[in-house]
């Protein structure tokens, strides 16, 4: 039984420790597989057929099919590896962070160059008063 981490407050955030490193190993490993031009070509052809090299969950080979990059982190994804896939796809790192705040790439850009999210709000989970 894993125990809560005082930082699975922070919203919006999954942190990548060492309990996330092991449930994603293998998606990690997959999406790293793909800095290769051999395994991106592979992929492309046939992507069941390639994620079968990867003892993944279930979970994880539908988020990775479905592309759902959130899901991909919460069940152990690093968003340095992820990103392997979205280059794949065509997919900056700014886009990608754009589809993974809902945000779409313009608005989290300007975001961006105003200085970032408001920390109001976004402190932890609690502040919401949704626990």
């Amino acid at each position: 039984m894993t125990m809560k981490k005082d930082y699975e407050d922070i919203p919006g955030t999954f942190v990548f420790d060492a309990d996330r490193s092991r449930e994603g190993y293998h998606l990690n490993q997959f999406c790293i597989s793909l800095r290769q031009q051999a395994n991106r070509e592979a992929f492309n052809a046939d992507e069941g057929a390639y994620l079968d090299r990867f003892p993944m969950t279930p979970e994880q080979r539908q988020a990775v099919l479905s592309r759902d990059w959130n899901g991909m982190l919460a069940l152990g994804g690093n968003v340095y590896y992820t990103s392997k896939l979205a280059a794949n796809d065509g997919i900056n790192f700014q886009q990608l962070a754009g589809i993974m705040t809902g945000m779409g790439n313009e608005a989290y850009r300007e975001m961006m160059v105003k200085g970032g999210r408001s920390i109001e709000g976004n402190r932890y989970k609690s502040e919401w008063g949704e626990e």
